[in-house]
């Protein structure tokens, strides 16, 4: 018997950007207190996505566990040289397995191949698994601003990420 995979990565479908607003808006809402005007944000950014999108220079990617999504990212075009990380985020009962530094990857290695030369995203400081994944893959914050945002007074990040640095390149295959 094959050992079980824990997980696949493909790209985007028809309905999973619905689902990436929807499960985003439930896990901070029921995690962090956020209000609905988090959805609105959400919402927001994935439209601009569908409407704009290139596969040539922007990408989804949704993870599935026994066939059922348990996370997604994506990232979308800034400008010829910068690129977007957006909405990474990973189900509660899927967490662990690695999924979400895995997404960050896909997403770092894409933009590398695709010629962007820096990758940011905007996060908040109470996120901590995710800001331990940016880190780790070797973004730096670059801005903080405190704000009030989702019915709660939060601290905002600007993260970026230099894509000619090699640092993910050098990584065995089995890291990846």
């Amino acid at each position: 018997m094959e050992p079980k995979i824990p997980y696949l990565l493909r790209t985007h479908q028809p309905g999973d950007m619905g689902w990436i607003v929807q499960r985003q808006s439930i896990l901070y809402a029921e995690e962090y207190g956020w209000d609905e005007t988090y959805e609105a944000l959400a919402a927001e950014i994935v439209a601009q996505f569908l409407r704009n999108y290139n596969p040539k220079c922007e990408r989804a990617w949704v993870a599935e566990r026994d066939g059922r999504r348990v996370g997604a990212v994506f990232v979308a075009k800034e400008s010829d040289e910068i690129v977007k990380l957006r909405l990474l985020h990973v189900e509660a009962e899927a967490r662990g397995l690695g999924i979400g530094k895995r997404l960050v990857k896909e997403c770092v290695q894409f933009a590398r191949q695709t010629g962007y030369q820096k990758m940011t995203l905007w996060t908040q400081s109470i996120l901590h698994a995710a800001r331990h994944i940016y880190k780790e893959v070797g973004f730096q914050v670059v801005s903080e601003k405190k704000h009030h945002s989702f019915g709660k007074d939060l601290t905002a990040e600007t993260w970026e990420l230099n894509l000619k640095n090699d640092s993910v390149n050098s990584m065995s295959s089995r890291e990846r």
